[in-house]
């Protein structure tokens, strides 16, 4: 079973709290790390903006990934949200722990 590290960027630590819990409580990820919030460098609309930012890291496996991002993306109150994911190796009784969250 492979688990899938699911990274987004929010523009509160609010906003990263209630999706974060509302993956959780929907079961489409087993937990969520919201960090600390950073401060983003970025391109829009022709200009280079600067902006705080909290990240947060989601864990799921590889059957709810797709589900998970679009669950995002549907309550994320930016345009477009940077949302990425990547698979991560995992002990053993880790993975069979996010899978069965």
């Amino acid at each position: 079973m492979t688990i899938i590290t699911v990274y987004a960027v929010f523009p509160t630590p609010a906003d990263a709290e209630a999706i974060g819990r509302a993956m959780v409580e929907e079961r489409l990820a087993a937990c969520v790390n919201i960090l600390t919030p950073c401060l983003s460098f970025y391109r829009w609309e022709g200009k280079t903006s600067r902006a705080p930012e909290t990240p947060a890291l989601f864990k799921t496996d590889s059957d709810r990934a797709g589900r998970l991002i679009e669950a995002i993306a549907a309550r994320h109150p930016y345009e477009v949200p940077a949302i990425t994911a990547w698979p991560a190796d995992a002990l053993p009784a880790y993975a069979r722990w996010v899978s069965e969250s």
